[in-house]
């Protein structure tokens, strides 16, 4: 089972890890001026998250997927990354950077089973 976990940031806003079972962080959020918003940010991936397609914008000529989706990506360094965007669009979560394709898959199918029931816990 999943957890979110919310932290106060150092310039006073809040952001959220999800934390599968093993307690690896399989994404992240941006930086929310409120602790409700946070919380709203939390809803929207676990009300998103499980039923989203994925968007592989790795390969060529990719099909475009409506809103909300994961989509898959290389950065910079070449290493694969997702990024889950709600249904107006806004990017409510983030992985981290993978050497693999394959893992980068893992990461988003574990986000779509750890939000189903994950609790929400607010740490110091």
């Amino acid at each position: 089972m999943g957890k979110f976990e919310i932290k106060k940031t150092a310039n006073d806003g809040f952001k959220f890890n999800l934390k599968a079972g093993n307690g690896e962080i399989i994404a992240t959020s941006e930086i929310y001026s409120t602790l409700d918003a946070c919380k709203n940010g939390i809803n929207s991936v676990i009300k998103n998250a499980p039923d989203a397609p994925v968007e592989d914008q790795t390969v060529e000529g990719y099909a475009e997927e409506k809103n909300p989706k994961f989509e898959m990506y290389t950065d910079k360094k070449g290493e694969f990354r997702f990024r889950l965007k709600a249904r107006n669009g806004e990017i409510i979560a983030t992985g981290e950077g993978y050497k693999a394709k394959a893992g980068c898959k893992n990461g988003i199918e574990s986000i779509k089973k750890n939000v189903v029931d994950a609790k929400i816990i607010e740490v110091e």
